[in-house]
């Protein structure tokens, strides 16, 4: 794979991870809009108590999902912030690590996914994983999932 090769994987991998968050971000958006429906349709009743505590529920709900959403929208500026129209010469944000099994993408904590056939983990700068990736180098091994892996390369 050549270094302009590298690079538009990398930026692809950027781009897929862009792409979560932003469903996330619709998503959340859309539980809290309900969220608020629900809260303004309940409707008064003899048993008042119950209609607060229903009302309150409600608010609660979507108090949560303003927080997440607040969340994925921090995880998305961090995100479009990372560079990766370069080759690193040591693992950093925006690093695809190949190793024997598998990929590592460090830039967002997004689980696991099939990029052009493989898979790839996508992982949080903050993860350990990602802290114990920035002391390697090529050719350096590592635990995930209880097996040893090899790191081949990284870009």
């Amino acid at each position: 794979m050549t270094v302009q090769q590298q690079i538009i994987f990398k930026k692809a991998l950027q781009q897929r991870c862009i792409s979560i968050i932003e469903e996330r971000i619709a998503s959340t958006l859309q539980l809290m809009n309900n969220a608020q429906e629900a809260a303004n349709s309940e409707s008064k009743s003899s048993a008042g108590d119950k209609y607060e505590t229903s009302r309150a529920m409600n608010h609660l709900q979507k108090d949560m999902y303003a927080s997440q959403l607040s969340a994925n929208r921090r995880e998305l500026a961090a995100l479009i912030n990372i560079n990766c129209g370069s080759i690193a010469t040591v693992i950093r944000n925006g690093s695809f690590i190949q190793t024997t099994q598998a990929g590592f993408f460090i830039a967002a904590g997004l689980g696991k996914i099939m990029m052009d056939g493989s898979t790839v983990y996508l992982l949080s700068p903050a993860a350990p994983l990602s802290q114990l990736l920035y002391t390697k180098k090529s050719g350096d091994s590592f635990l995930f999932n209880k097996k040893q892996l090899l790191i081949d390369k990284f870009y």
